[in-house]
């Protein structure tokens, strides 16, 4: 068998002699003005393919709630203080193709796979066990966890350790067209129009406090839909480029943690997303000949993450401290209606108050003649300070009359214990005001390297 570097190599070759041999069809380096086509005379169909490699690290402080601090003043809210420290490195290899069907209406497909993912806590700077809120209240034990040996403490300060995680969350599948194109005209700029559907397709990302090993997937278990528009048009040696979507999950897998217990469970589904990213590309090498090009492209985004639930800093901690057959502070009672506990074990996933993430992105790209494509890219983001266990006690039902289905008959702006009102998602320990967890100073970066050939 011939070492892997020897395979790249010869593949890569294989590739780019495929794309030089291959019909000219003009097109620019940036993503935005590319347009595959079909049925055009001479170049009867278009095939553009991409792949992507992300090596993504995140960092946040973890800050908790103190309710009844000495000395707090009333006047200045609810003090926090550091708890812990989070981080995570991920592996992500995403290969994209698009296909031209039409008259610049084309199909798209992308396979995001995480090669590897590792995620850590640790106690924050002047924080040590004895006074960690997370160990004290029973979150976890005081000896700490390491998922990737149970049996032994992880070392230092680091007090819980994940499973390494590996595999494909979904599949994205879309369809999109140019209702203009600066290649066709030059005088309008390349505007294209796209919907994807983001179908779940991986092993569940779950966490299982008795046998770590077993659960190493990465999928939420959602199904998500994303519409998007862009706009893109060049002026000599500058390119100035637009993008806006919309992302809404639509529906979960059986096994999902995305699941409505009913009653009073507000915002259970996962968070939706929309966003705007810009920039501008400048040209040093513009051969317009031989498409020889080296650019510099300037970039930015901002994000929007509405409340809703998701996979947090601590969502394997709080999976942990609510699992069932620990008996821990986080098991929930699945029927708040009826006597006693019905004991059901909390997923993990918490909800966030709404949260806004920025970037700034610098990217190198280079053509190596009309139909190869290569790119090196730096971002950096961050995200603004949210809480991560933000989860209502219920909803106050209005009165109804007779009808005790959807509503109960007391309107008083209270949640009452024992009805339909309660939410059965709510934890105390984590969500009631002055215990709740708070993502701060969050940071994350991520380097890239990009290929890309047009067939």
């Amino acid at each position: 068998m011939l070492p892997f570097s020897q395979v790249l190599r010869r593949t890569t070759w294989l590739v780019c002699l495929s794309a030089l041999t291959a019909g000219v069809h003009i097109a620019r380096a940036n993503p935005d003005a590319e347009v595959p086509s079909a049925a055009d005379p001479g170049d009867p169909i278009d095939l553009h393919v991409r792949l992507d490699y992300e090596y993504q690290i995140d960092r946040a402080d973890i800050l908790r709630e103190r309710a009844g601090a000495i000395g707090t003043d009333p006047l200045n809210g609810i003090p926090k203080s550091k708890d812990l420290q989070f981080h995570q490195y991920r592996h992500v290899l995403t290969p994209r193709a698009e296909l031209g069907i039409y008259h610049d209406t084309y199909l798209t497909v992308a396979l995001p796979i995480i090669i590897a993912q590792a995620r850590e806590l640790e106690l924050a700077s002047g924080v040590d066990r004895a006074n960690s809120s997370t160990i004290d209240d029973g979150l976890l034990p005081a000896a700490s966890f390491d998922a990737r040996d149970p049996g032994t403490a992880p070392p230092g300060n680091l007090v819980f350790r994940g499973v390494s995680r590996s595999g494909l969350d979904q599949i994205h599948l879309g369809l999109a067209a140019a209702p203009m194109s600066q290649s066709r005209d030059d005088t309008k700029p390349t505007w294209k129009l796209g919907a994807e559907v983001r179908l779940s397709v991986g092993k569940i990302m779950k966490f299982d406090p008795m046998n770590p090993g077993s659960e190493t997937g990465v999928s939420k278990g959602v199904h998500e839909a994303r519409v998007y528009t862009s706009v893109d048009r060049k002026f000599d040696r500058f390119e100035g480029w637009f993008e806006l979507f919309w992302q809404v999950p639509i529906a979960e897998k059986a096994d999902s943690l995305f699941k409505d217990p009913g009653y009073g469970s507000t915002n259970p589904a996962l968070s939706q997303q929309a966003g705007v990213s810009f920039g501008v590309e400048a040209y040093a090498l513009d051969d317009k000949d031989n498409g020889n090009r080296i650019s510099l492209d300037l970039g930015s985004r901002v994000v929007g993450h509405f409340e809703g639930r998701e996979y947090t800093e601590m969502w394997e901690v709080f999976g942990y401290a609510g699992d069932t057959r620990l008996d821990g502070p986080l098991v929930l009672d699945s029927d708040p209606t009826d006597t006693g506990r019905q004991a059901m074990s909390h997923p993990g996933i918490s909800n966030v108050e709404n949260y806004l993430e920025t970037a700034a992105r610098i990217a190198v790209r280079a053509s190596l003649g009309p139909k190869v494509r290569f790119a090196a890219s730096i971002d950096l983001a961050w995200k603004t300070d949210h809480s991560i266990s933000f989860a209502d006690a219920g909803v106050d039902l209005p009165t109804c009359g007779g009808n005790t289905t959807r509503c109960e008959d007391d309107d008083n702006d209270l949640v009452n214990p024992g009805t339909r009102e309660v939410n059965p998602l709510h934890a105390p320990v984590i969500d009631l005001v002055g215990h709740r967890y708070f993502s701060e100073n969050n940071f994350g970066i991520a380097i890239g390297i990009q290929g890309q050939v047009l067939f």
